[in-house]
């Protein structure tokens, strides 16, 4: 149970990186590869909260993310990285006004089904 918290508290922190970063971006505007436009990013990256909040929950959503691979195996721990997507659409529906349709919906449901059928897999309880 402790690795599942572990897991579980990696990816939500990674999907509210995602939300922190996607925020920070609406406030930087578009952006190519083109490295004038690369280099004013990073200038602006320093005066974006947002951003900064993205990078440390990305920052502690890695450490937490090599203690649990110490302990499980890859195998059993990335699928619950696609819990990720659940938390991110939620999320992003409620605080980015993103659409939330029923094929999402659909989509976030098959993958609560593969993660309790993996959770309670031989493996994984061992």
């Amino acid at each position: 149970m402790k690795n599942i918290l572990l897991i579980l508290s990696s990816v939500a922190l990674n999907a509210l990186a995602q939300l922190f970063v996607r925020q920070g971006m609406l406030k930087v505007g578009s952006v190519s590869l083109k490295l004038e436009q690369l280099w004013n990013m990073c200038i602006s990256f320093f005066s974006n909260l947002y951003l900064w909040g993205g990078m440390l929950c990305y920052a502690v959503s890695l450490v937490l993310w090599m203690v649990v691979l110490s302990k499980v195996n890859v195998s059993l721990a990335y699928p619950f990285s696609c819990v990720g997507f659940i938390i991110t659409a939620v999320l992003a529906y409620f605080f980015l006004d993103e659409p939330l349709t029923l094929q999402k919906c659909i989509g976030i449901a098959i993958i609560c089904l593969g993660v309790i059928i993996l959770t309670y897999s031989k493996d994984f309880l061992s």
